[in-house]
């Protein structure tokens, strides 16, 4: 049966489809609210669809299906198949790593540990953690406040009366109150590993209102030893907790999502680049107890909100079931029964979402760092990704090239060219320039001369190897004047060319009233910026070298049979120019000969009227 076909006998109903090629295997897996409107969107005229979707669309041989009862049914199962078969068209979960986890076991005497590896074993598994630091500053915490042991033995009442396990140094500088040799009963021992656990699952508030009942308790009882401990312990946890509990929404029980991508998130409506960065935090008595950061890549085209519903169903495989408040900066595309989202426009929520966006900014930047080093030729790839979309490009701007003008008051005036191709300054390709038909100081016009020059050179010499970016260091003036010169050599639709005004670094387009503002911290931004300040080191240092040529040329340089070397014998003998002018006729005659004396008496005579 074709595809069409099977589409008009898909029921109305919430559900998992999957798509198979040729060979039988499963190439996207995907959720609906209503199964046959959801599969029907993919078999509409090609040029509806985007380039990524067509090609989707057209590796399809078969498809599948599975009804369930709600849409949140549908997110977990889409998660879960995804997992089993891991298609090539769904979003890519950019997650590698092994996250650490906190274990306690089920034994008498439980143990507490770090690990990252989960096994059905009866153990209690919190976590994952995000920071293996912030696992181990926990663990630290628990050891501090009580006495738990850190042995590996296997402990028990027989294992304690038949005495097979001799007291390690733990117990002897008291950090340990001696499990092995039935110092401590499994009562007690048990109320520590519950007080850990209540911790654990966020119950931060509960724990130390317990031990300051306590503390009350033994004070009553004249027990001050007991209540001096609980009162230690109460105020460690108070001092531990005080720092990530947002003291406004101490009673809030919330999970928060955030999504980054390259486009601010608080843009209403569109769908965000391929790649996206999420954070999750979650808030117990005000508390962050859990938090984790995760990389989304999209194969073809999804909604920001569908990216959104993925990250959410993950988190729930992960951490299990989610909180009855959800905080997000939009909705996602899917309703889960007994959960509210809320999405705030201000107060304590808002924060708490700003706190979440800033953790995803920060994993965003840490990953393109980390990018940078480990596969260089990706991230460069990467920024040119990004200035092509904040430019509006139609194609990746693999080679570059920018402009800068330098003189001092109209004097010696040059240009310079520097070329990037692939993200990286191509030296060999540099060009420099002297002003040859403007005159003083006139950056617009020098500007003109120079772009027409390289660009109708390369139209005769290379015509392919037009660059795709051209970036004109200066403002409107600039630009518009070398906008002029391509316009003349017929080549402006061949190529995109922006100004980068240095005070506020906006970029200028050719056209457009208002300025471009990218965003500071942006790749693209530092790209632009580095191929501006090459361009100008570039062309001040050619400046420098000819005024320092000008500096040192004397009017001997210019008489005909004086060279360089006698030049330099005349001045280490007479000191000056002027000496030389004013030198005894026969003196110059006994250094140089009389024919190169009358010269060059002459010359020095001549200049001397004209000044």
């Amino acid at each position: 049966m074709e595809i069409r076909d099977k589409i008009k006998l898909l029921p109305h109903s919430p559900g998992v489809y999957r798509y198979y090629d040729s060979e039988g295997t499963v190439i996207y897996v995907g959720k609906a609210k209503d199964l046959r409107k959801r599969v029907a969107q993919y078999f509409v005229a090609p040029e509806r669809l985007n380039t990524k979707t067509r090609i989707l669309v057209s590796k399809i041989a078969d498809m599948q299906y599975s009804v369930v009862d709600s849409e949140a049914d549908a997110l977990l199962l889409e998660n879960n198949l995804i997992k089993q078969y891991k298609p090539h068209y769904n979003i890519l979960l950019k997650d590698s790593k092994t996250y650490p986890w906190i274990c306690v076991t089920s034994e008498p005497y439980p143990r507490v540990f770090l690990t990252r590896r989960v096994e059905k074993d009866g153990s209690q598994y919190f976590g994952p953690y995000s920071s293996v630091l912030h696992a181990r500053a926990l663990l630290d915490l628990f050891y501090e406040t009580w006495p738990l042991r850190s042995c590996r033995h296997k402990i028990d009442a027989d294992t304690v009366l038949r005495g097979k396990i001799r007291p390690c140094l733990d117990m002897q500088i008291g950090k340990c109150r001696g499990c092995c040799v039935g110092k401590v009963g499994t009562e007690e021992y048990g109320s520590w590993i519950s007080a850990i656990v209540s911790l654990l699952k966020g119950n931060v508030g509960e724990v130390i209102r317990a031990l300051e009942v306590r503390m009350k308790e033994a004070s009553a009882e004249l027990d001050f030893e007991t209540a001096q401990l609980c009162k230690e312990r109460a105020e460690r946890l108070r001092g531990h907790y005080s720092r990530s509990i947002i003291s406004a929404a101490r009673e809030l029980e919330a999970d928060v999502f955030s999504l980054v991508s390259e486009e601010d998130i608080r843009i209403p409506g569109g769908s965000p680049p391929p790649e996206s960065w999420g954070n999750f935090l979650r808030i117990r008595g005000g508390a962050v107890v859990q938090s984790l950061n995760l990389g989304f890549k999209a194969r073809i085209e999804e909604s920001r909100e569908s990216v959104l519903s993925a990250f959410i169903a993950e988190i729930e495989s992960k951490f299990g079931a989610l909180s009855r408040e959800i905080i997000v900066p939009f909705l996602p595309d899917v309703e889960i029964p007994g959960v509210k989202f809320t999405v705030p426009e201000r107060g304590d929520k808002l924060s708490l979402l700003g706190l979440s966006a800033k953790n995803a900014w920060e994993y965003r930047l840490g990953t393109l760092r980390q990018r940078e080093h480990s596969d260089p030729d990706a991230f460069r790839r990467s920024v040119l990704e990004e200035l092509r979309t904040a430019l509006a490009m139609p194609v990746l701007p693999e080679h570059m090239e920018c402009f800068d003008n330098s003189n001092i008051q109209g004097t010696n005036p040059v240009a310079s060219c520097v070329v990037f191709r692939g993200g990286v300054p191509s030296k060999k390709d540099y060009r420099k320039f002297k002003i040859k038909t403007v005159v003083g100081a006139n950056d617009y016009a020098s500007m003109k001369e120079v772009v027409n020059r390289r660009y109708s050179r390369m139209l005769a010499e290379a015509p392919d190897d037009l660059p795709q970016l051209v970036v004109i260091d200066g403002g409107k003036g600039q630009l518009e004047f070398a906008w002029q010169a391509l316009c003349e050599l017929g080549i402006q639709d061949r190529l995109t060319v922006v100004g980068l005004a240095k005070r506020l670094e906006e970029v200028i387009r050719v056209g457009d009233p208002y300025p471009l503002f990218l965003d500071r911290n942006s790749q693209a931004l530092k790209l632009l910026q580095q191929i501006r300040d090459e361009a100008h080191r570039f062309g001040i240092t050619f400046h420098r070298s000819l005024r320092s040529k000008a500096a040192v040329h004397s009017a001997l340089d210019d008489i005909p049979g004086v060279g360089p070397k006698t030049a330099e014998r005349l001045l280490l003998h007479f000191g000056s120019v002027a000496r030389i002018a004013a030198a005894n006729p026969q003196e110059l005659i006994n250094f140089v000969g009389p024919k190169l004396s009358e010269r060059i008496r002459t010359a020095l005579a001549s200049e001397a009227n004209t000044q």
